[in-house]
Parts: structure tokens; sequence; C-alpha cells
């Protein structure tokens, strides 16, 4: 934000400003209830942002943006900053998912990714990949991914009334909820996912690195941090677009944030003019941009130099084709084209996101010692040893199945008993 900030003041000398990394939500919450170190302006995740909402804490934007706002950010993210038709924060970055994949891995487990349409085409690639000791994904239980391949699915388990006090949860009887469900837990059965690498952890990083876990779902934010976490891969990786259920194009957004002015603002004017530079001003777009923000403007997606760019600039301002000359923003701004619309967060989707772990976390738990116990009757059957010539001994059985489903139905009562208890009317 340093760049960016520094045209602002450049381009507005009557306002400075002064931007702090808080570190969190329960920070921001703390400074809103004390009323003490309120911020004017904050950078909210999409996913958040409902929560701010209907509590009262944003100011309604609507009356101060233009006309043509609604047709200058994507779809997706535009829709991410509305309640009951009115605007509480202007898309800041977005994250259309992409299927980001080491082709180096792929090609020799015999797949091209690019032939990928539909999850019978994913979950065939995975087996192969497999089949050369790799895994097509990693995942330990992420709230923000189940939420975003949710979506990917058509479904729309979540629903909040336009005054924002009555909430719908319905994970039992949603579509796409239950196609997806269906779907990874069948992955996760057959060992096709690894489920001991949390996503961005020290393991989940070396294995990203090696080739074990050989492609991952994400935003189109995650060239700049493939690159910052993983820059001895590079030129190995390619993205293509999202696999969907029937093949069809769709898409969803995993990740992204708005910037949005707080009704306990003293100056708003003033934030909001910085608000609109941010997201709405070419100057600071383009200093986000270059920084390795995915744009949610529409003009941004469609220029020549954003669509031809291959290359990728480290910390140390060198440029690097990670993607091995692909002109990956291509295949991102289509994906962004993709995403549809409707998918509601909850009112509290923090707390949601934090429960998710507790609850569906544990079948992802169970199925890692499940198949560390496979793996130790296995070897003790082939009669191996340990490191000092000692027969190895069995590993403590991991007990019943805990499924997706039996996780998802314990999340779904926390969350309708967490939103009861905050004065929602639960559905």
């Amino acid at each position: 934000m340093g760049k960016v900030i520094s045209r602002f003041e450049k381009a507005n000398p009557d306002i400075k400003v002064n931007w702090t990394n808080i570190s969190g939500y329960n920070n921001l919450n703390t400074a809103i209830q004390d009323g003490y170190g309120t911020p004017d302006v904050a950078q909210i995740e999409y996913y958040a942002l409902p929560q701010y909402e209907v509590s009262g804490q944003l100011l309604d934007l609507t009356d101060r943006i233009g006309s043509d706002y609604a047709n200058f950010f994507t779809l997706g993210t535009w829709s991410s900053v509305q309640l009951a038709g009115r605007t509480y924060g202007l898309p800041m970055d977005s994250g259309p998912m992409g299927f980001f994949y080491n082709q180096d891995v792929f090609e020799q487990a015999g797949v091209d990714a690019t032939q990928i349409k539909t999850w019978n085409d994913y979950y065939e690639a995975a087996k192969k990949l497999k089949s050369i000791g790799a895994y097509i994904a990693a995942d330990s239980g992420d709230g923000s991914f189940y939420d975003a391949m949710v979506w990917l699915a058509g479904g729309q388990p979540f629903h909040t009334s336009a005054d924002g006090r009555t909430v719908t949860i319905d994970l039992d009887h949603d579509e796409g909820t239950q196609r997806f469900t269906e779907f990874w837990q069948k992955m996760i059965d057959e060992g096709l996912v690894d489920t001991t690498s949390a996503t961005w952890s020290g393991r989940w990083k070396n294995r990203v690195g090696n080739g074990t876990i050989a492609s991952v779902f994400m935003g189109a934010w995650m060239p700049s941090l493939l690159l910052a976490n993983v820059p001895g891969a590079a030129g190995l990786w390619r993205v293509t677009t999202m696999p969907t259920y029937d093949g069809n194009p769709a898409n969803a957004e995993s990740g992204g944030s708005a910037l949005a002015v707080l009704q306990l603002t003293r100056k708003p004017d003033a934030a909001y003019r910085f608000v609109d530079f941010v997201t709405h001003d070419a100057q600071g777009i383009s200093a986000r941009v270059a920084g390795g923000a995915f744009p949610a403007d529409y003009t941004t997606l469609n220029s020549k130099e954003f669509l031809d760019k291959t290359t990728i600039t480290n910390e140390s301002g060198i440029e690097i084709p990670y993607f091995g000359g692909q002109k990956f923003n291509r295949v991102l701004s289509e994906a962004a084209e993709d995403v549809s619309v409707g998918y509601q967060y909850l009112p509290f989707e923090v707390y949601a996101r934090s429960d998710f772990e507790s609850t569906v976390g544990k079948a992802y738990s169970w199925a890692s010692s499940f198949q560390a116990y496979q793996r130790r009757q296995s070897a003790i059957d082939m009669g191996e040893k340990d490191e000092n010539g000692n027969p190895l001994q069995p590993l403590e059985d991991p007990g019943k199945k805990v499924s997706l489903t039996n996780g998802l139905t314990q999340w779904q009562k926390d969350l309708k008993e967490y939103g009861s208890n905050q004065g929602f009317t639960i559905k």
C-alpha cells in the first residue's frame, strides 16, 4: 500500500494517510467496541464484510458512488459489497479461482491439465498422479476452500434477509453443498487428497516445492504468492480454468477484499476519497496490480498490458517467468468472467470459518489417522522393521469413521446456535 498512498497524497495534498496493519478482525472489533483507535477505513475480506454490514459498523456509500460503478467492477466482486441493494464498500481486488498445476509432474503422470474439464476428469487425473507418488490436491480442513468449492458447485446454503436479521442455514439439503461433499469424500476416501498438509504450512510449502502436491485450486492472487513461497519451482507451473461438475464453464471467488469506511469515522469525505482512489482511480489500481494484486475492474482485466504479462516481479524487483512464459492473466481474466453471482456468506462468517476447523475438520483428521493406520498395518504385514531392526508396532485404531457429512451436521448445529445467540432469527 505504500506506493498507493504516496500517489494518493500527491494527488490529494490536503489529506495525510496513516496505514496500519492491525493483524486480524479481533483487533478491529476491539477498536470498534472501545471506540479508541478505530480506523476511518478498513480493508475487509469479502467473506467478512456482511458481518460488519449487518451490525451497522460500515458507512453506506450508495449515494457517493457514480452510476457507472456497478459496471466498472466484475459481477462477483460488486455483488460481494452489496446488502439489500446498498453499497458498503468498493472492491479492492478479486480472487476468481484458478487451477494451478505443476506441468512437469503432470506430464510425468501422463496428464494434460488443460483437458481436465469435469470433476470426473479431475478424479481420473488424481489417480494417475497418485500412481507416481503425487497428490492432485491438499486440504486439511480449510473453511474458505470449502466455501469456494460449494459456490463453484452451484450451492447456496446460506441466505440473509434484506434487513439482515433473518438467516437461513441449509447445509443438509442444498444441492451444491451435497454435490461437492460427496465428490470430495470420494477423493479423500481413496487417498487422492493430502489431508496432512495445511495450506501455507511449512510442510505444504515443501510438498508443493518438491512436486508431492502437484496442483492447487486458489484465487487469482496466487501467482505472486507461489513465487514468494515456492521460488524454486519457477518455470514448472501453469494455470488453467477450473473443472466443474458437468464441464460447463462456472467459477467462484476465493479471497479478495474491499475497502470500507467505518461508521465511526469523523472524516467521512476524506475517507471516501481515499477508498475511491485506491479502488476506482487508474493510478491506485495500477500501483496495486504492479504489487501482485489481482484486479476487480473490467478495464484492467481487459487491458493488453495485463493480459500479455508473462512474468511476476519478485521482492528484488526482478521479473521471473514463473509460469514458463505462459500469459497467465489471460486464463485468470477468463476465470473472472465465469464467476456466478448469488452466493451469500453468513453475517457471522468469521466465526463460521473458525468453527469449521473444529467440526468438519474432524473428518480430515480421521482420514489422516486412518490412512496412517492402514500404511502401518501394510508395513507390518510385509515384515518391515523400525530403524533399530525391531518389528513395527501397530498404530492406535482411529475408530469409527468421521465423514464430511458428520462434520457438516455438527457445523450446522453450531452455526444455528451461535446465530440465535447473536440475536438473529435462524431458519
